[in-house]
């Protein structure tokens, strides 16, 4: 596992926090803060995968 992957994963769970509390106290920008951060979140777990594969490509 690539440390990307990790920190994705880290931006994500942020993200859904941010998310869910905006949405409950009506924080629109809270909100919004919370779905960008799932995004980048996510691009930057798939950036890990893509290092992963790539790695193992090479060790093949």
């Amino acid at each position: 596992m690539h440390k990307d992957q990790v920190d994705g994963v880290g931006k994500q769970i942020k993200g859904a926090v941010k998310d869910a509390v905006g949405g409950l106290t009506g924080n629109e920008k809270l909100q919004a803060e919370g779905k960008a951060d799932k995004v980048v979140g996510k691009v930057q777990q798939k950036v890990g995968d893509a290092k992963d594969a790539t790695r193992d490509a090479l060790k093949k």
